[in-house]
């Protein structure tokens, strides 16, 4: 599957007006924004979608920006992740940074401020991404899309003429180097690099 070229942002704040103050912000980017009212339905869609940049409310409900901040990390670690607050102090400003937040920034947004940051970051991703694919050896390439078609180490051997502790040993470096524990969260991504599985 193909990604779009474009990035997309997911916004998690239970103020709709919030959702649509940073959509406003955000409308000469050419970005894609998704809206959420929780940190829940935030982190459904994350454990099957990509997002380039996650922009989290630190004062939610049900699962507050502090643990939607680690659960996202948990779940993608190359993710970044900008915390806004109307009530930010150092302390919580270090904590999220601590978690792995990207950026801290306080309500209400300051237009140049915000937008610096959201590029910055997109870029940040972009670039990343871009080290990451180069990264990879002609071996890795050549058993990415099989991995992420479901096959075995085994079955990958057999085709590609090696022996499976090789594809083993290119499997364990592919995941070191892009950061995952399994396969579900490579497909994730490879989704979110925008590369095609059958590419290569």
């Amino acid at each position: 599957m193909v990604s779009t070229n474009r990035q997309i942002i997911c916004v998690v704040d239970d103020e709709v007006s919030m959702h649509k103050a940073v959509t406003r912000l955000l409308k000469g980017l050419d970005v894609h924004v998704i809206p959420f009212g929780s940190g829940k339905e935030c982190l459904e869609y994350l454990s099957r979608r990509q997002c380039h940049l996650l922009i989290v409310d630190l004062n939610l409900s049900e699962v507050d920006g502090m643990e939607l901040l680690k659960h996202a990390k948990d779940m993608a670690p190359w993710l970044s992740v900008m915390m806004v607050t109307g009530f930010g102090d150092v302390p919580l400003a270090v904590k999220a940074l601590k978690l792995g937040a990207s950026d801290f920034i306080e309500k209400p947004l300051e237009r140049g401020v915000f937008l610096a940051s959201v590029k910055g970051l997109l870029e940040k991703s972009k670039n990343m991404d871009e080290r990451l694919g180069q990264s990879l050896t002609e071996a890795e390439m050549r058993i990415l899309p099989l991995i992420l078609a479901g096959q075995t180490s085994k079955k990958i051997a057999n085709e590609l003429f090696r022996s499976t502790r090789t594809v083993e040993l290119h499997r364990q470096h592919l995941m070191r180097k892009m950061g995952v524990k399994n396969v579900v969260e490579l497909v994730q991504r490879i989704n979110g690099m925008g590369l095609s599985t059958m590419d290569h």
